[in-house]
């Protein structure tokens, strides 16, 4: 299919779920374009059995995307500099503290958390997976994804400072998710008794704080430029610019592109490049980085329903699927309330916010490229089917009862 096709074929499907979500189920963006598409998908996949020709099109829309590809490459970097860029950087500087603590050690306290479970828990059904396997499972679902999570908390009644951990997390929580994807792929391809430490640590090293020095470097020329001009023409270029050269440089020399383009969205969007009290640059851009937003994720959320065509096999994991969505869960009631328990009085959250903070971490786009993005093997599509399992619930169930998990909360703290 036509590079062009292809992406008329997007746009059109995804302004069309997008009109239907607006002008009649009026649920939240991320929640009803989601259930759309996987309404979407079902019907194509039953036109497609009983008349091919019918429903061509969007099978073919389905099976030329490369989803990984696109979604890690392509759009991965301007979902998160957009998302950097609004985050308003005060706010985040009062959480650092609990932001990089969730975003580190929570990430590889679900991770062991939620493969050790499942290792035993698949078990006792007599489904028999490696524990580096339940391990690189729990790696592509235990960062939360800042697309999904930010669309999802704009319009909920979190607290302030609950709303800036839980997307400051998000934002970091990529970074050391993908890093930890790529050591235990490794594992699992040379083996453990062969794997080299040093060279693991390294690696972690280079792509983590290596995309964080690009991200500083390329984030404070671009505010330079941008502040030293007027023509808010040439300011988005250079904003354009800047995610393009993060993604590209830090592909190239093997560093963190979430970690890289974050780091450059907070250091422009964190100070003003308006010249003087007259002018509206610096709004304007946030304007036009917060559309950006939101049509790419509308976009992703479509491409996330339309794989399932290519997925015959999901209807075969609905056990391990609700499996998967109930281990995940207390795996990240533990990787907060763990550290909690150990560093409270450096941390500014209570007790009272870890059920929120664990409903909240909701999955998304980037779980499901990881999880396309598995070289073939025997436990592939058991891994594949969970992430999906996983994704869909977080979004719409997670999605659509978080404010009720927030009421419920405080009204038994009260």
């Amino acid at each position: 299919m036509h590079l062009f096709l292809v992406i008329a074929l997007l746009v059109i499907v995804s302004a069309l779920y997008s009109y239907i979500n607006a002008r009649f189920l009026k649920l939240p963006g991320t929640i009803g374009i989601m259930a759309l598409a996987i309404i979407g998908s079902i019907l194509t996949i039953a036109v497609d059995n009983l008349d091919p020709k019918i429903a061509r099109y969007l099978t073919l829309l389905a099976k030329n995307i490369n989803f990984s590809t696109t979604v890690l490459n392509i759009m991965l970097g301007f979902l998160l500099f957009a998302s950097a860029f609004n985050l308003n950087v005060r706010k985040l500087k009062r959480e650092m503290r609990p932001v990089l603590i969730l975003s580190t050690l929570g990430v590889i306290l679900s991770t062991a958390v939620f493969g050790t479970l499942l290792y035993y828990v698949v078990g006792l059904i007599d489904i028999k997976i490696p524990y580096v396997y339940c391990l690189l499972f729990g790696a592509l679902v235990s960062p939360t994804d800042p697309v999904a999570v930010g669309a999802i908390i704009r319009g909920s009644k979190l607290p302030s400072s609950l709303e800036t951990i839980i997307s400051g997390e998000s934002l970091f929580n990529d970074g050391v998710g993908l890093v930890l994807f790529i050591t235990l792929l490794e594992i699992t391809r040379t083996g453990p008794e062969n794997i080299d430490l040093a060279k693991a640590v390294m690696i972690f090293v280079q792509e983590v704080f290596g995309g964080l020095a690009l991200g500083a470097v390329t984030g404070f020329l671009a505010y330079r430029l941008m502040l030293s001009i007027k023509d808010f023409q040439t300011i988005v270029l250079v904003s354009l610019a800047l995610v393009m050269i993060n993604s590209v440089v830090a592909e190239m020399l093997h560093l963190s592109i979430p970690l890289s383009v974050v780091t450059a969205g907070l250091l422009t969007g964190g100070r003003s490049i308006n010249a003087d009290n007259k002018e509206h640059s610096h709004e304007a851009l946030e304007s036009f980085w917060n559309l950006i937003d939101e049509m790419l994720n509308t976009m992703l959320i479509v491409m996330i329903g339309l794989q399932m065509v290519n997925l015959p096999y999901i209807k075969n994991y609905y056990l391990t699927g609700a499996i998967g969505i109930v281990l995940l869960l207390i795996a990240r009631w533990l990787s907060i309330a763990l550290p909690l328990t150990f560093l409270r009085r450096s941390l500014n959250v209570s007790y009272s916010n870890v059920n929120i903070l664990t409903w909240a971490g909701v999955r998304g786009g980037i779980t499901i490229a990881l999880a396309l993005a598995l070289p073939a093997s025997p436990y592939r599509h058991f891994i594949l089917s969970g992430s999906y399992f996983i994704v869909i619930f977080s979004i719409i169930v997670q999605g659509l009862t978080l404010n009720r998990v927030i009421n419920a909360s405080y009204r038994s703290k009260d």
